[in-house]
C-alpha cells in the first residue's frame, strides 16, 4: 500500500524509537522535505547493493532523539535509514 508524507514519518518515528529503544515520544520531527535522490535506493545503498541510476523523487525526513539527528529517505514505496550506526537500512 502507498504511503503518504505523513504515514512515512509516523513509520520513520516508530522505527527509530524501536531502534534506540525508546517510546515514539521522544522522537522529535526536525524537518521533513521533498527531494529527488540520485537512485532508486535513495543515494543510500546497503555495500554490495545494486540500484537504478534514475531520479528518484521523495521526502527527506529528519528526527532527533537523545540530541542527534537521524535521516530518513522515503517515497510512497519505500523507506531508508541513512547512515544509522555507520550503515544504511531499508526500513
Amino acid at each position: 500500500m502507498a504511503m503518504t508524507k505523513e504515514d512515512a514519518v509516523r513509520r520513520a518515528r516508530a522505527d527509530l524509537a524501536a531502534r534506540l529503544g525508546v517510546g515514539t515520544d521522544a522522537i522529535e520531527e526536525d524537518s521533513v522535505e521533498d527531494a529527488e535522490f540520485p537512485d532508486a535506493s535513495f543515494g543510500a545503498s546497503a555495500p554490495g547493493e545494486l540500484s537504478a541510476q534514475m531520479i528518484t523523487p521523495g521526502w527527506r525526513i529528519t528526527l532527533r532523539a537523545r540530541g542527534e539527528k537521524f535521516e530518513y529517505r522515503a517515497n510512497r514505496n519505500r523507506m531508508r535509514l541513512v547512515n544509522f550506526r555507520g550503515h544504511n537500512y531499508q526500513v
